[in-house]
């Protein structure tokens, strides 16, 4: 595995988190704080957060090879998720956030473990294609249909949309609530996606090592960043919303 800080990727996910950062506060302005802004329920908005998820989700695929104990890297994100739900459980339980994307990235960190010796004898650019075209196919499981986006390509069964275990699985009922809803499906194909392009593109290939100030700092520290983001953006939204 590599041992070599990759700074460029650390760059790459801080500044990834402040776009996070600034849409999540647009989100609480909007949504908890009735700020009347059209622009962010457009399909520009919408195409500005899915850039946020791809990007880590991608990323966090990409980077499983390189660390020392993708257990304990799971395990942390797996749990960072659940204190994220227990907590907005309590005090927005009208808006609570159930398999969000951090739940999703330690498990999906976690299902890579066992698989890991059978994905190496798949080729690389295989590897990319299929994942990539899997999650092509499943990427409106969510609602209902197979296909992408606006493209829809037949109906799936309601039967198959009934409680929470089928929701964490990609498929939620009619009546379940996530103000952060990442499934296994379509996800996990994206997020393989990235562990494949690992291989195609290795950090040593690399040609420049980006080292920002601050926003590398971020990046490697992004579970830490992402659990205390939100009660300070409620912190300064009270002080200047």
């Amino acid at each position: 595995m590599q041992r070599t800080r990759q700074h460029s990727l650390d760059t790459l996910r801080g500044l990834t988190l402040i776009s996070m950062i600034a849409f999540h506060g647009c989100w609480d302005l909007v949504y908890l704080y009735g700020r009347n802004w059209d622009w962010y329920r457009s399909f520009g908005a919408y195409v500005w957060q899915q850039s946020i998820c791809w990007t880590f989700i991608l990323l966090s695929g990409y980077c499983w090879q390189m660390g020392r104990n993708p257990m304990k890297r799971g395990l942390m994100a797996f749990f960072g998720g659940a204190v994220v739900s227990a907590v907005t459980l309590v005090i927005m339980p009208e808006e609570p956030i159930l398999f969000g994307v951090l739940t999703f990235l330690g498990t999906a960190a976690l299902l890579t473990i066992p698989l890991h010796s059978l994905f190496q004898r798949i080729p690389a650019k295989a590897g990319v294609i299929g994942s990539f075209a899997l999650f092509f196919l499943l990427r409106n499981v969510n609602i209902g249909y197979l296909g992408f986006e606006k493209i829809r390509f037949c109906k799936l069964p309601i039967s198959w949309y009934r409680n929470l275990f089928t929701a964490f699985l990609g498929f939620p009922a009619p009546s379940f609530i996530s103000s952060d809803y990442f499934s296994l499906l379509p996800w996990l194909f994206l997020f393989w996606t990235g562990y494949f392009l690992y291989r195609l593109a290795l950090p040593e290939r690399i040609p420049i090592n980006i080292k920002l100030p601050v926003i590398s700092w971020m990046g490697r520290y992004s579970l830490v960043v992402y659990l205390l983001h939100q009660p300070i953006l409620y912190v300064l939204c009270e002080l200047f919303a």
